[in-house]
């Protein structure tokens, strides 16, 4: 065998590999040079099969088999001997079943992709296992075709990174959907494209959402933009405002963990330290919106109360969402907020 022909075998036995092996799936030496002899018109023996498989393990790739003794006589000598031969071949792949449906789960309930970029990452992730992972995943409902229209995320996403790192502010146009269902850029009054000049800090996903974590250029506080509504977007020559140097900030450097158990609805407003009280059959519900840092206190047969450093913001949507399992202590300001908001849902519905 010429060294193009012994070259193409050994890529065609690796694609092979990928295509038809798993634990559960192992190959033969057999199985693997009628596959080639099949699916690439190749016709080899099997020293070639044998040549190929320690010829990809010297290379890199993980590839296991089984051990079965045989008894072989030898050609020179007459006697049958036992001898440990290989058998049964699969290829160890980089990603588990497991991790890549987790990938593929997180594509399928993301909000911030476009639904064509969406199709394609998936069936990008499906090429990592094999032909039987496919076909498992066949079962999974159509991918909805309402997701965000804005094909730029991706662009988007490499723009912000850029950004980031070289600490450079970038200005934008924003996108809101209008009562024809259609993505509009948002205006100012007088009918103008309104353009965000802001500084950069970090993107984060929360709740299937992509969001960009930065500071308006006019104010000195932190706001969320959605990363999937932003167009037109381009990198200035000005530096960023340095996070530390905001309000709310303490002095401190933008803590991505911290930020996002504040901001569990990626409200942009002020942090408090919050005393609520909620029933008891809330506590896991809590620890997942705030994490594992509040406190609980005066706890009763039925509710206990709760300290947290929370987004005011967020804990008027949460004590909403959840009343009257959720009842707000301190700050009063706070509580006489939530107040007014339930009076005036109850005040629509009357």
């Amino acid at each position: 065998m010429g060294r193009q022909s012994k070259k193409l075998s050994l890529f065609n036995t690796l694609e092979i590999l990928k295509t038809y092996s798993d634990e559960d799936h192992r190959l033969t030496q057999t199985e693997i040079l009628e596959l080639l002899k099949r699916d690439y018109e190749m016709e080899v023996d099997r020293r070639t099969i044998k040549s190929n498989l320690m010829d990809l393990i010297e290379l890199g790739y993980e590839i296991e088999s089984q051990e079965i003794n045989r008894m072989i006589r030898n050609e020179k000598s007459g006697v049958v001997e036992e001898s440990k031969i290989m058998s049964s071949f699969y290829l160890v792949r980089e990603f588990s079943k497991p991790e890549l449906r987790l990938l593929i789960d997180s594509l399928l309930f993301s909000k911030h992709l476009p639904y064509s970029q969406c199709k394609e990452l998936v069936e990008k992730i499906e090429k990592l296992s094999n032909k039987y992972f496919k076909s498992h995943m066949s079962y999974i409902s159509t991918m909805p075709e309402d997701k965000t229209n804005n094909k730029q995320v991706f662009f988007n996403i490499e723009i912000l990174d850029e950004a980031i790192s070289k600490g450079k502010k970038v200005s934008f146009k924003y996108l809101e959907y209008g009562t024809d269902k259609k993505q509009h850029i948002k205006c100012r009054e007088n009918g103008e494209e309104r353009v965000y000049v802001v500084s950069p800090y970090q993107m984060a996903a929360k709740e299937g959402k992509y969001y960009l974590i930065c500071n308006y250029d006019k104010y000195d506080d932190v706001s969320n933009y959605r990363v999937d509504r932003i167009t037109a977007i381009e990198i200035l020559d000005e530096k960023v405002k340095p996070f530390e140097k905001l309000q709310w900030s303490n002095g401190q450097r933008l803590d991505l963990s911290e930020y996002m158990k504040k901001h569990v609805y990626m409200y942009s407003s002020s942090d408090s330290r919050v005393k609520f009280r909620i029933v008891k059959a809330m506590i896991s519900d809590v620890i997942d919106m705030f994490g594992k840092d509040v406190k609980f206190y005066n706890e009763t047969a039925n509710k206990v109360c709760v300290k947290a450093n929370v987004n005011e913001s967020a804990m008027i949507q949460f004590a909403k969402s959840y009343a009257p399992d959720v009842e707000v202590l301190e700050p009063l300001t706070l509580r006489e907020q939530v107040k007014e908001e339930l009076r005036k849902g109850l005040k629509a519905y009357e």
